[in-house]
């Protein structure tokens, strides 16, 4: 089954920025919620960010508040993150979904882009 793929993780130091994308705007035409996860080995995903279609409205998670912004482009049907003044502890595996039916529950998942900071 086709997924959602992310683009733009690599290694960069503390501080520095990088910009995630996601297509996943190809796999649903949905207006509800879409959003940005972390996942660390051995750790539980966690959420970074989303952002309500319908009305733009975004949410983020106070550890990356002020640093990351997360951002749709209709144009190029693409879901972005920004990541500014990164630090080591957000290193992980960066996963962009959306909600399909507005429940709550994300139904479309991207493989996962790896972002490696480094001190």
């Amino acid at each position: 089954q086709a997924r959602p793929v992310e683009s733009g993780g690599g290694s960069v130091q503390t501080g520095e920025s990088l910009r995630l994308s996601c297509d996943v705007s190809e796999y649903t035409k949905s207006d509800y919620c879409r959003g940005w996860f972390r996942q660390v080995p051995g750790k539980e995903r966690e959420e970074i960010a989303d952002i309500y279609v319908r009305d733009g409205a975004t949410w983020y998670a106070d550890f990356v508040q002020g640093r990351f912004t997360i951002s749709k482009d209709n144009a190029k049907n693409s879901l972005n993150l920004q990541m500014n003044s990164l630090k080591v502890e957000d290193n992980g595996s960066y996963y962009c979904a959306a909600d399909e039916f507005g429940d709550g529950h994300m139904d479309h998942w991207g493989n996962g882009t790896l972002v490696t900071i480094s001190s």
